[in-house]
């Protein structure tokens, strides 16, 4: 008993610990700010202003399209397989973000995408690291996963 009551006291510590991380509110905006104008210019195939976001040598970990290694593949999917048809929505109240020590920050969130004439039938997860270079954030790993169909409710 005395042993488990100790490691509740240590998870709620842990907790509380992770909780103070949590970004400021500057850092969310900015990160928030990041996530909007990166979608959309996807949503708008403006593909000079999405590809600007990130790393000439970012890392895109799809759970279904696999691993991309750098930016031109990035763009070149994007116009390929998205652009006129494809459009990504935030799903409310998912996103988080969190400081990254004398780095950035990690953006993690939801995300349903929304087929042209089809409606948002796809939900999955992502997590993007940002990284600040002076006032510029540039996305340096990102990974698309936990793809699934949207229930009625999330339509």
């Amino acid at each position: 008993m005395r042993k488990a009551m100790m490691a509740a006291a240590l998870l709620a510590a842990m907790g509380g610990a992770n909780a103070a991380r949590a970004a400021e509110p500057s850092l969310t905006e900015t990160i928030t700010a990041q996530d909007r104008k990166v979608f959309d210019a996807y949503n708008a195939c403006d593909l000079e202003t999405f590809g600007a976001a990130f790393a000439p040598d970012v890392e895109f970990y799809h759970d279904e399209g696999g691993v991309t290694w750098e930016r031109q593949s990035v763009i070149d999917n994007t116009r390929k397989y998205i652009c006129g048809k494809v459009r990504r929505e935030l799903i409310p109240g998912t996103l988080r973000i969190y400081p990254i020590k004398d780095f950035g920050a990690v953006e993690e969130g939801e995300h349903r995408f929304c087929q042209k004439d089809q409606g948002c039938a796809g939900i999955a997860k992502f997590v993007i690291v940002w990284k600040r270079e002076g006032e510029t954030w540039i996305a340096t790993r990102v990974l698309s996963y936990g793809h699934r169909t949207a229930t009625a409710a999330e339509r």
